[in-house]
Protein backbone atom coordinates (compact mmCIF):
# COMPACT_ATOMS: atom_id res chain seq x y z
CA UNK A 1 0.00 0.00 0.00
CA UNK A 2 1.70 3.72 -1.26
CA UNK A 3 1.07 5.85 1.87
CA UNK A 4 0.75 9.39 0.87
CA UNK A 5 2.88 12.02 1.73
CA UNK A 6 2.36 13.58 5.58
CA UNK A 7 1.47 16.84 4.35
CA UNK A 8 -2.15 16.78 5.40
CA UNK A 9 -4.52 16.58 2.33
CA UNK A 10 -8.21 17.98 1.78
CA UNK A 11 -10.62 15.00 2.89
CA UNK A 12 -12.54 13.25 -0.15
CA UNK A 13 -14.22 10.52 -0.68
CA UNK A 14 -12.79 8.26 -2.81
CA UNK A 15 -14.31 4.46 -3.80
CA UNK A 16 -10.58 3.49 -5.08
CA UNK A 17 -8.86 4.50 -2.65
CA UNK A 18 -5.21 4.41 -3.29
CA UNK A 19 -5.43 2.40 -6.48
CA UNK A 20 -4.34 5.41 -9.13
CA UNK A 21 -4.78 2.71 -11.81
CA UNK A 22 -8.63 2.29 -10.96
CA UNK A 23 -8.75 6.23 -10.34
CA UNK A 24 -7.42 6.82 -14.19
CA UNK A 25 -9.95 4.39 -15.73
CA UNK A 26 -12.61 5.31 -13.97
CA UNK A 27 -12.03 9.14 -15.12
CA UNK A 28 -11.41 7.55 -19.05
CA UNK A 29 -14.58 5.74 -18.34
CA UNK A 30 -16.27 8.98 -17.30
CA UNK A 31 -15.29 11.07 -20.18
CA UNK A 32 -15.86 8.25 -22.89
CA UNK A 33 -19.41 8.08 -21.65
CA UNK A 34 -20.99 10.22 -23.98
CA UNK A 35 -19.21 8.93 -27.39
CA UNK A 36 -19.72 7.11 -30.38
CA UNK A 37 -19.48 3.49 -29.87
CA UNK A 38 -18.84 3.89 -26.35
CA UNK A 39 -19.29 0.16 -25.62
CA UNK A 40 -16.53 -1.23 -27.87
CA UNK A 41 -14.21 1.89 -25.76
CA UNK A 42 -15.95 0.75 -22.68
CA UNK A 43 -15.25 -2.77 -23.37
CA UNK A 44 -11.47 -2.16 -24.74
CA UNK A 45 -10.77 -0.30 -21.71
CA UNK A 46 -11.81 -2.25 -18.77
CA UNK A 47 -10.86 -5.37 -20.47
CA UNK A 48 -7.26 -4.44 -20.53
CA UNK A 49 -7.14 -2.87 -17.30
CA UNK A 50 -8.86 -6.48 -15.37
CA UNK A 51 -6.20 -8.34 -17.38
CA UNK A 52 -3.54 -6.91 -15.33
CA UNK A 53 -4.97 -7.73 -12.18
CA UNK A 54 -5.71 -11.25 -12.91
CA UNK A 55 -2.77 -12.62 -10.84
CA UNK A 56 -3.58 -10.71 -7.62
CA UNK A 57 -6.97 -11.91 -6.37
CA UNK A 58 -7.06 -9.60 -3.88
CA UNK A 59 -6.42 -6.53 -6.16
CA UNK A 60 -8.72 -7.66 -8.95
CA UNK A 61 -11.45 -8.62 -6.18
CA UNK A 62 -11.39 -4.89 -5.18
CA UNK A 63 -11.30 -3.35 -8.49
CA UNK A 64 -14.38 -5.28 -9.11
CA UNK A 65 -16.25 -4.37 -6.53
CA UNK A 66 -15.38 -0.77 -7.31
CA UNK A 67 -16.44 -0.97 -10.88
CA UNK A 68 -19.85 -2.73 -10.25
CA UNK A 69 -20.54 -0.11 -7.68
CA UNK A 70 -19.95 2.35 -10.05
CA UNK A 71 -21.42 1.02 -13.15
CA UNK A 72 -24.33 -0.37 -11.39
CA UNK A 73 -26.88 1.75 -13.06
CA UNK A 74 -24.73 1.50 -16.18
CA UNK A 75 -26.12 -0.85 -19.54
CA UNK A 76 -22.64 -1.47 -20.38
CA UNK A 77 -21.73 -4.32 -18.40
CA UNK A 78 -24.43 -6.47 -19.15
CA UNK A 79 -23.85 -5.59 -23.02
CA UNK A 80 -20.25 -6.43 -22.41
CA UNK A 81 -21.40 -9.91 -21.00
CA UNK A 82 -23.86 -9.54 -23.84
CA UNK A 83 -21.56 -9.32 -26.94
CA UNK A 84 -18.67 -11.17 -25.05
CA UNK A 85 -20.49 -14.53 -22.68
CA UNK A 86 -17.00 -16.39 -22.72
CA UNK A 87 -15.64 -13.28 -21.12
CA UNK A 88 -14.42 -13.63 -17.62
CA UNK A 89 -14.27 -10.47 -16.88
CA UNK A 90 -17.30 -9.58 -18.61
CA UNK A 91 -19.85 -12.05 -16.65
CA UNK A 92 -18.32 -10.99 -13.04
CA UNK A 93 -18.54 -7.42 -13.97
CA UNK A 94 -22.22 -7.47 -14.77
CA UNK A 95 -23.51 -10.21 -12.16
CA UNK A 96 -21.68 -7.71 -9.68
CA UNK A 97 -23.08 -4.16 -11.10
CA UNK A 98 -26.61 -6.24 -11.12
CA UNK A 99 -26.16 -7.45 -7.60
CA UNK A 100 -25.19 -3.89 -6.26
CA UNK A 101 -27.98 -2.43 -8.40
CA UNK A 102 -30.29 -4.81 -6.80
CA UNK A 103 -28.95 -3.94 -3.04
CA UNK A 104 -29.41 -0.29 -3.52
CA UNK A 105 -33.52 -0.89 -4.81
CA UNK A 106 -33.90 -3.25 -2.36
CA UNK A 107 -35.30 -5.94 -5.11
CA UNK A 108 -33.28 -8.03 -7.44
CA UNK A 109 -34.53 -7.64 -11.10
CA UNK A 110 -33.06 -11.54 -12.47
CA UNK A 111 -31.26 -13.17 -9.61
CA UNK A 112 -31.33 -16.71 -11.53
CA UNK A 113 -29.37 -14.56 -14.40
CA UNK A 114 -26.60 -13.09 -11.58
CA UNK A 115 -26.20 -16.99 -10.93
CA UNK A 116 -25.87 -18.06 -14.13
CA UNK A 117 -23.17 -15.23 -15.42
CA UNK A 118 -21.39 -16.38 -12.30
CA UNK A 119 -21.36 -19.85 -12.41
CA UNK A 120 -20.59 -19.87 -16.68
CA UNK A 121 -17.46 -17.55 -15.14
CA UNK A 122 -16.39 -19.93 -12.81
CA UNK A 123 -16.70 -22.47 -15.50
CA UNK A 124 -14.07 -20.60 -17.71
CA UNK A 125 -11.71 -19.69 -14.54
CA UNK A 126 -11.73 -22.37 -12.10
CA UNK A 127 -9.10 -20.82 -10.25
CA UNK A 128 -10.99 -17.17 -9.69
CA UNK A 129 -12.58 -16.26 -6.50
CA UNK A 130 -14.88 -13.29 -7.71
CA UNK A 131 -17.60 -15.66 -9.26
CA UNK A 132 -17.69 -17.20 -5.93
CA UNK A 133 -17.68 -13.83 -4.43
CA UNK A 134 -20.47 -12.33 -6.33
CA UNK A 135 -22.73 -15.55 -5.75
CA UNK A 136 -21.76 -15.44 -1.84
CA UNK A 137 -23.61 -11.65 -1.91
CA UNK A 138 -26.75 -12.87 -4.14
CA UNK A 139 -27.12 -15.85 -1.36
CA UNK A 140 -26.72 -12.85 1.38
CA UNK A 141 -29.65 -10.32 -0.48
CA UNK A 142 -31.86 -13.87 -1.03
CA UNK A 143 -31.27 -14.62 3.14
CA UNK A 144 -30.15 -18.69 1.74
CA UNK A 145 -29.70 -20.74 4.34
CA UNK A 146 -26.46 -21.35 6.20
CA UNK A 147 -25.47 -24.34 4.93
CA UNK A 148 -25.36 -23.13 1.33
CA UNK A 149 -23.87 -19.99 2.59
CA UNK A 150 -21.07 -21.24 4.33
CA UNK A 151 -20.60 -23.65 0.60
CA UNK A 152 -20.03 -20.02 -1.36
CA UNK A 153 -17.93 -18.78 1.12
CA UNK A 154 -15.44 -22.03 1.00
CA UNK A 155 -15.71 -21.45 -2.54
CA UNK A 156 -13.87 -18.19 -2.07
CA UNK A 157 -11.57 -19.21 0.08
CA UNK A 158 -10.11 -22.45 -1.44
CA UNK A 159 -9.23 -19.63 -4.45
CA UNK A 160 -8.36 -16.99 -2.08
CA UNK A 161 -8.11 -18.05 1.22
CA UNK A 162 -7.98 -14.49 2.79
CA UNK A 163 -10.78 -12.73 0.51
CA UNK A 164 -11.73 -9.39 2.24
CA UNK A 165 -15.10 -9.49 0.48
CA UNK A 166 -15.51 -13.36 1.37
CA UNK A 167 -15.13 -12.30 5.42
CA UNK A 168 -16.76 -9.51 5.54
CA UNK A 169 -19.83 -10.85 4.01
CA UNK A 170 -20.29 -13.56 6.11
CA UNK A 171 -19.71 -11.42 9.07
CA UNK A 172 -22.74 -9.51 7.95
CA UNK A 173 -24.29 -12.85 6.99
CA UNK A 174 -23.77 -14.30 10.73
CA UNK A 175 -25.08 -10.75 12.42
CA UNK A 176 -28.70 -10.75 13.92
CA UNK A 177 -29.41 -8.20 11.30
CA UNK A 178 -29.29 -11.00 8.82
CA UNK A 179 -29.54 -14.66 9.37
CA UNK A 180 -27.24 -15.63 12.53
CA UNK A 181 -27.14 -14.19 15.86
CA UNK A 182 -24.69 -12.30 18.45
CA UNK A 183 -23.28 -15.96 19.23
CA UNK A 184 -22.46 -16.40 15.94
CA UNK A 185 -20.55 -13.96 15.03
CA UNK A 186 -18.40 -14.33 18.28
CA UNK A 187 -17.75 -17.73 17.46
CA UNK A 188 -17.06 -16.78 13.92
CA UNK A 189 -14.69 -13.92 14.95
CA UNK A 190 -12.74 -16.01 17.73
CA UNK A 191 -12.47 -18.44 14.53
CA UNK A 192 -10.80 -15.98 12.35
CA UNK A 193 -8.50 -13.90 14.97
CA UNK A 194 -7.51 -17.40 16.03
CA UNK A 195 -5.77 -18.28 12.25
CA UNK A 196 -5.50 -15.32 10.31
CA UNK A 197 -2.08 -13.40 9.91
CA UNK A 198 -1.84 -10.05 11.21
CA UNK A 199 -1.70 -7.87 8.38
CA UNK A 200 -4.20 -10.04 5.74
CA UNK A 201 -6.60 -8.14 3.80
CA UNK A 202 -9.13 -9.45 6.00
CA UNK A 203 -7.91 -8.64 9.12
CA UNK A 204 -10.53 -6.27 10.30
CA UNK A 205 -12.96 -8.77 10.16
CA UNK A 206 -12.29 -8.93 14.10
CA UNK A 207 -12.27 -4.77 14.63
CA UNK A 208 -15.53 -4.56 12.11
CA UNK A 209 -17.35 -6.52 14.33
CA UNK A 210 -17.00 -4.47 17.07
CA UNK A 211 -18.16 -1.52 15.34
CA UNK A 212 -21.39 -2.60 14.29
CA UNK A 213 -21.76 -4.18 17.39
CA UNK A 214 -20.89 -0.49 18.74
CA UNK A 215 -23.31 0.84 15.98
CA UNK A 216 -26.00 -2.00 17.07
CA UNK A 217 -25.94 0.00 20.87
CA UNK A 218 -26.25 3.70 19.35
CA UNK A 219 -29.45 2.78 17.45
CA UNK A 220 -31.46 1.68 20.13
CA UNK A 221 -31.42 5.10 21.47
CA UNK A 222 -32.23 6.62 24.55
CA UNK A 223 -29.96 6.38 27.75
CA UNK A 224 -27.87 3.31 25.55
CA UNK A 225 -27.29 5.45 22.88
CA UNK A 226 -25.56 8.22 25.28
CA UNK A 227 -23.58 5.37 26.44
CA UNK A 228 -22.34 3.78 23.85
CA UNK A 229 -19.02 4.91 24.01
CA UNK A 230 -18.70 2.17 27.10
CA UNK A 231 -18.55 -0.11 24.08
CA UNK A 232 -14.79 0.24 23.41
CA UNK A 233 -14.41 -0.27 27.63
CA UNK A 234 -15.33 -3.84 27.31
CA UNK A 235 -12.53 -5.95 27.66
CA UNK A 236 -13.10 -8.02 23.89
CA UNK A 237 -13.73 -4.36 22.64
CA UNK A 238 -10.33 -2.57 23.72
CA UNK A 239 -8.07 -5.81 23.47
CA UNK A 240 -9.39 -5.17 19.39
CA UNK A 241 -8.90 -1.83 18.95
CA UNK A 242 -5.24 -2.10 20.71
CA UNK A 243 -4.39 -4.67 18.40
CA UNK A 244 -5.00 -2.70 15.46
CA UNK A 245 -3.41 0.35 16.90
CA UNK A 246 -0.36 -0.71 17.27
CA UNK A 247 0.27 -1.92 13.83
CA UNK A 248 -2.39 -1.34 11.24
CA UNK A 249 -0.74 2.33 10.24
CA UNK A 250 2.92 0.91 10.45
CA UNK A 251 4.57 1.99 6.57
CA UNK A 252 4.66 -1.97 5.09
CA UNK A 253 2.44 -3.34 7.72
CA UNK A 254 -0.49 -3.36 4.97
CA UNK A 255 -0.55 -4.48 1.69
CA UNK A 256 -3.63 -5.30 0.36
CA UNK A 257 -6.06 -3.02 -1.80
CA UNK A 258 -8.63 -1.98 0.17
CA UNK A 259 -5.81 -1.00 3.58
CA UNK A 260 -7.11 2.30 3.29
CA UNK A 261 -10.34 1.27 4.37
CA UNK A 262 -9.19 -0.41 6.97
CA UNK A 263 -7.26 2.49 8.40
CA UNK A 264 -10.86 4.31 8.09
CA UNK A 265 -12.06 2.19 10.45
CA UNK A 266 -9.39 2.44 12.84
CA UNK A 267 -9.51 6.11 13.02
CA UNK A 268 -13.58 6.14 13.76
CA UNK A 269 -13.30 2.98 16.17
CA UNK A 270 -10.20 5.10 17.92
CA UNK A 271 -12.45 8.17 18.22
CA UNK A 272 -15.42 6.48 19.43
CA UNK A 273 -13.02 4.95 21.88
CA UNK A 274 -12.25 8.49 22.86
CA UNK A 275 -8.55 7.34 21.86
CA UNK A 276 -7.77 10.61 20.28
CA UNK A 277 -4.06 10.20 20.79
CA UNK A 278 -3.51 6.86 18.99
CA UNK A 279 -5.98 7.97 16.33
CA UNK A 280 -3.94 11.12 15.05
CA UNK A 281 -0.84 8.71 13.01
CA UNK A 282 -3.55 6.76 11.94
CA UNK A 283 -5.44 10.03 10.39
CA UNK A 284 -1.95 10.83 8.91
CA UNK A 285 -1.56 7.79 7.28
CA UNK A 286 -5.10 8.09 5.81
CA UNK A 287 -3.94 11.46 4.46
CA UNK A 288 -7.45 12.49 3.99
CA UNK A 289 -8.71 9.66 1.39
CA UNK A 290 -12.46 8.70 2.73
CA UNK A 291 -14.00 5.31 2.85
CA UNK A 292 -17.50 6.11 3.24
CA UNK A 293 -18.38 3.42 5.97
CA UNK A 294 -17.99 3.61 8.99
CA UNK A 295 -18.21 7.27 8.42
CA UNK A 296 -21.83 7.61 7.05
CA UNK A 297 -23.35 6.20 9.65
CA UNK A 298 -23.15 9.74 11.58
CA UNK A 299 -24.48 11.55 8.07
CA UNK A 300 -22.41 12.71 5.48
CA UNK A 301 -18.72 10.74 5.24
CA UNK A 302 -16.52 13.70 4.47
CA UNK A 303 -17.74 15.88 7.00
CA UNK A 304 -17.99 13.15 9.78
CA UNK A 305 -14.02 12.07 8.89
CA UNK A 306 -13.08 15.90 8.98
CA UNK A 307 -14.93 16.72 11.91
CA UNK A 308 -13.03 13.51 13.75
CA UNK A 309 -9.56 14.42 12.26
CA UNK A 310 -10.05 18.12 13.41
CA UNK A 311 -10.68 16.65 17.22
CA UNK A 312 -8.13 14.07 17.22
CA UNK A 313 -5.41 17.31 16.53
CA UNK A 314 -7.03 19.74 18.75
CA UNK A 315 -8.16 17.33 21.64
CA UNK A 316 -11.52 19.42 21.71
Amino acid sequence: MAFLSNRRRRARLVLELDDAALSRLLKSLQATAGAIATTDLYMAQISRFLDQSRADWDRRTHQLSVLAYRLSESHGPRAWATREPRNVSALVLSAWAQLERGRSRGRLEDAAGIADRCLRAAELAPEDPTPWVVLLGLSRLECRRQPEVFGLWNEVLTRDRWNREAYLSMLRYLGPEEMGSRIQVLDFVDAVRARTPANAPCAATELTAQVLQYHSVLTRGGVEALMARNHWSHASAAQALTRAAHSWAQPGFFHHAAALADLNLLAYALMAAERRGEARPVFEAINGTVAAWPWSVGGDPVSEFEKARNRSRTGV
